[in-house]
């Protein structure tokens, strides 16, 4: 006996892949239904690859009444109002965009990190993903403080313009296919020229002088972790199609070498440690793409603090990132609260 789930932005980059692995996993479905905006309704979409089609319908009409699990992949705007919608009609979300994420009410899950979190959902019926970049950053993280107590992160990321969505990666195409054949280069989607170049601006500015993405690391390691570690990050843009990387540099409380390190690492749930000290011996994004794990690579010691690491994180940003993660909380909502059969 399996769920009545729904996927809310289903015709979106990150909804297709939800709809992808839902059926990679083989999630137990009864019925699913594929919703988005007005302009989509009456198109038909793919349930990965196993050839069958589905109509999507309009989130405007839709009534969650009856379903267990709605995956939301559609923004901030659709959560604000459709979630509660949702949520109200007895149907748990598990909500994709930034807007619940820092709700003290809404648990915000990596389930490799903390599933017991997941308890909380019923104070609203909504569960929310965390960004893409925190995601992977956690997964590597985990392992690590609660071996030795991570004191303090410095993080510089390497962003994929997947990220900004299917406008990010045509801009990424067009630009680059412009400069071979001499065309004019106009920014649209970013703010400055992504191809052959890196952007040090994901999202819009604060009073700090950081962005709001950087922000959000922070915020979101703390409530998934440990409110105790400082974070401190730099997001850039970068000319990928779909990878987000990471340079993280850890100050823990405890001694810990970098072999140990690995050690741990290699037995993380979810990562999956590839490092060689040798030409071609790491992760690059090229090689995640499709994977659902996270990828550690160059771990080794930092001479210039006491008790510190550095290494490098590579994930697929459309899995691991959003919709991955979701389904992973899903099975961990099945597994501990929404029990069938």
């Amino acid at each position: 006996m399996g769920y009545r789930v729904v996927v809310v932005g289903a015709t979106g980059n990150v909804g297709r892949e939800m709809l992808n692995v839902l059926a990679e996993r083989e999630f137990p479905i009864e019925e699913l239904a594929a919703v988005a905006s007005p302009r989509s309704t009456g198109d038909e979409i793919e349930f990965g690859e196993t050839g069958r089609m589905l109509k999507v319908r309009n989130i405007e009409h839709f009534d969650f009444t009856g379903w267990d699990i709605a995956l939301f992949s559609a923004g901030s705007d659709v959560a604000k109002t459709y979630g509660p919608k949702a949520a109200g009609q007895g149907c748990v979300v598990i909500d994709n965009s930034s807007f619940y994420r820092m709700d003290p009410d809404v648990p915000l899950i990596v389930p490799e990190v903390n599933p017991e979190a997941i308890d909380g959902y019923k104070a609203k019926n909504i569960i929310a993903n965390p960004n893409c970049s925190t995601a992977q950053m956690v997964v590597a993280l985990k392992p690590l403080h609660d071996a030795a107590k991570i004191k303090r992160v410095v993080v510089a990321t390497y962003q994929s313009t997947s990220g900004a969505g299917k406008a990010g990666m045509d801009e990424l195409f067009e630009q680059s296919r412009a400069i071979f054949v001499g065309d004019p280069v106009e920014p649209r989607k970013f703010t400055r020229q992504i191809a052959f170049n890196v952007i040090p601006h994901i999202d819009s500015f604060l009073d700090d002088g950081s962005t709001k993405e950087e922000w959000k690391i922070v915020v979101e390691t703390k409530k998934i972790m440990d409110p105790k570690i400082k974070v401190t990050a730099t997001c850039v843009r970068v000319p990928v199609f779909v990878g987000h990387s990471e340079a993280i540099n850890l100050e823990f409380e405890n001694e810990i070498s970098a072999e140990q390190a690995q050690r741990l690492l290699r037995e993380a749930p979810g990562v999956m440690l590839v490092d060689k000290r040798e030409d071609g011996g790491y992760v690059t994004p090229i090689e995640c793409v499709g994977d659902g794990a996270t990828f550690v690579s160059r771990v080794r010691e930092d001479p210039t603090v006491e008790n510190g690491l550095s290494l490098w994180c590579v994930s697929d940003n459309l899995r691991k990132g959003a919709a991955l993660n979701a389904v992973q909380i899903a099975e961990l909502l099945g597994r501990r609260h929404l029990k069938k059969g």
